[in-house]
């Protein structure tokens, strides 16, 4: 396959905002602290079992080197510990960790030791299973915007915005890598110009295009308006849920389910199969695809099955506070979204 020309894309800073420009601006992450995540998953400990669920804080670190810390400190080997999700480096995060149940001959292991790397394993319970990725249910984040200038009424009433239509569900930038070197990689990748990266690279390349083609299809909505609504044509996705079913004309009863958070309209993840939506959503999709090809046809050949995801995010329990030139929000997000994509709507945050 002879090389493609690098395609131009929409950067994550240049996506078109649904509620307007940002009111002010802040600085984020001065510290770890500024920024706190805390896992929500969608059971509890069994109390019995052949594993270990470790609940642990984590400050300045990634998750795969604490897995690494753990795996060391547990005497076992890295690929046997389990984790939810990645989380971010520069934060204070609350997770969960499943490890391999220690022998009978052997003593629990002294997490104490992990301490002054950062690592603190606040509870420890017996479970039946490893840990799998994307067992969580959501997020909660605990953030603080440091040297924030803004119009304390406009905050309030774009607030009031969001918790109302939610925010467009992007794919935020670290799904795309510095200066966006993911999508330069998948663009070399998917042409052919490189042949057998690591299995490692491969999955972020790959994942990058599909992301990237996503939030071009998700900004062109956001474009037109629609992006919180059902158009005909569209697939709905029920919430919480990965199924969707496609609509081929719009009722008061879509309608309606749309407005109580029920269903959302979806946009593409590209791979094998047949577009599901119709009419003129099925126009814009192949449209906004055409200018990246070959991407769409190649992550197809990859084996990759067509999926939906939602285009907009609902922002549950979303409260902030102001003083002192400090902004803090609290919120709650669902697995697999992004805070940037509800902090940009609100302000520019450098860090």
């Amino acid at each position: 396959m002879s090389p493609a020309a690098l395609p131009t894309w929409t950067t994550v800073t240049d996506l078109p905002r649904a509620h307007g420009a940002p009111l002010g601006s802040g600085r984020l992450r001065v510290t770890p602290e500024d920024f706190h995540v805390t896992e929500q998953l969608g059971f509890t400990p069994d109390g019995t079992g052949d594993h270990r669920l470790l609940w642990v804080r984590k400050t300045g670190a990634n998750t795969e080197w604490v897995a690494r810390r753990l795996a060391a400190t547990a005497g076992v080997p890295v690929s046997t510990v389990g984790y939810a999700g990645l989380k971010d480096r520069w934060a204070v995060t609350e997770q969960w960790f499943s490890l391999p149940a220690p022998q009978r001959e052997a003593a629990e292991p002294d997490w104490s030791t992990l301490t002054d790397a950062g690592i603190e394993v606040l509870a420890v319970h017996a479970h039946r299973r490893k840990l799998k990725r994307g067992t969580l249910t959501g997020n909660h984040f605990h953030i603080t915007i440091r040297d924030w200038h803004g119009d304390p009424a406009a905050l309030t009433a774009r607030l009031d915005a969001i918790r109302a239509h939610g925010v467009p569900n992007y794919f935020g930038e670290q799904r795309f890598g510095h200066a966006d070197s993911n999508l330069h990689h998948a663009h070399a990748f998917l042409t052919g110009a490189i042949k057998r990266p690591p299995p490692h690279q491969r999955g972020l390349w790959i994942s990058a295009a599909r992301s990237q083609l996503f939030n071009e299809l998700l900004a062109e909505r956001v474009r037109r308006g629609d992006w919180k609504h059902l158009q005909p044509g569209d697939c709905a996705q029920l919430a919480g849920r990965q199924s969707f079913f496609c609509t081929e004309d719009i009722d008061a009863t879509l309608n309606e389910r749309v407005a109580h958070w029920d269903l959302h309209p979806t946009g593409p993840l590209w791979g094998r199969g047949t577009l599901p939506t119709r009419q003129a959503i099925q126009t814009l999709e192949q449209q906004t695809a055409a200018h990246f090809a070959p991407w769409p046809e190649r992550l197809a050949e990859f084996g990759l099955e067509h999926e939906r995801r939602a285009l907009r995010l609902r922002v549950e329990q979303l409260e902030a506070e102001c003083s002192e030139e400090r902004l803090t929000l609290h919120f709650a997000l669902t697995a697999g979204s992004y805070a940037t994509s509800v902090l940009r709507e609100l302000l520019t945050a450098h860090e």
